[in-house]
């Protein structure tokens, strides 16, 4: 059993504590406060080396086993956070019908989900106001600085918080829908990627997909409620 396997039960996460706060929609020009009790969040997307070892798949030559995960869906994200949350003796948060078309959260259990749109700005955000945790070049691999590839994790300095690649690297799926009167059942991932412009960088920056698409700049991080 490789070393991503072991002690998961333990899998490292840092507390983020309760606090609030505002999101906005510039398509609409809509804002909104949303008020958040403390939750656990990873300090790095999901690797290769662990998703790959939970979904029992092996890791191609070219796919760094310390890369985030990329060409997966948001419904793929789903089902390996119950996954994950079976293999560690956790409750599953996700309860999936046959068909695979309604998914339900249980926001009491105690398993592996993905962060909400608000959980995940306010994580990223880490109590600045600003659109960005640091420096760009110093906290994000992006356009500039990316050379066209997707790279190993942590290799950038994290936010206040601890967490790192909260901004480029990759895209982020969080759990929310986009907007389902326009969308239907779209859902919202955050954070930018290398392969974003500066501006694509940000902490309120949104952007969304259709639940069954894999996009190469794009994976996710793992959340728990306490």
């Amino acid at each position: 059993m490789s070393e991503a396997l072991l002690g998961l039960a333990e899998y490292p996460m840092v507390k983020i504590p309760a606090g609030e706060i505002q999101l906005r929609d510039d398509r609409k020009k809509t804002t909104w406060t949303v008020e958040l009790r403390s939750f656990l969040l990873a300090p790095v997307p999901v690797t290769n080396e662990l998703y790959f070892s939970i979904s029992n798949r092996t890791v191609e030559p070219h796919e760094h086993l310390q890369n985030p995960v990329v060409n997966v869906s948001w419904n793929d994200a789903v089902i390996f956070c119950n996954k994950l949350s079976q293999h560690s003796g956790l409750t599953e948060c996700y309860s999936v019908s046959d068909d695979g078309e309604s998914i339900v959260c249980n926001w009491e259990a105690d398993g592996y989900r993905l962060p909400t749109e608000a959980e995940w700005q306010y994580a990223c955000k880490a109590g600045i106001a600003g659109y960005q945790y640091g420096e760009l070049e110093e906290i994000a691999w992006y356009r500039e600085n990316s050379e066209g590839r997707v790279h190993e994790v942590g290799r950038k300095l994290p936010n206040a918080w601890g967490l790192c690649d909260m901004l480029g690297n990759v895209w982020e799926w969080c759990w929310d829908l986009y907007d389902v009167r326009v969308y239907g059942t779209y859902r919202v991932f955050r954070g930018g990627s290398w392969a974003e412009e500066n501006r694509g960088c940000g902490a309120t920056c949104r952007r969304r997909s259709h639940p069954t698409f894999g996009i190469d700049d794009l994976g996710f991080r793992l959340a728990r409620s306490m």
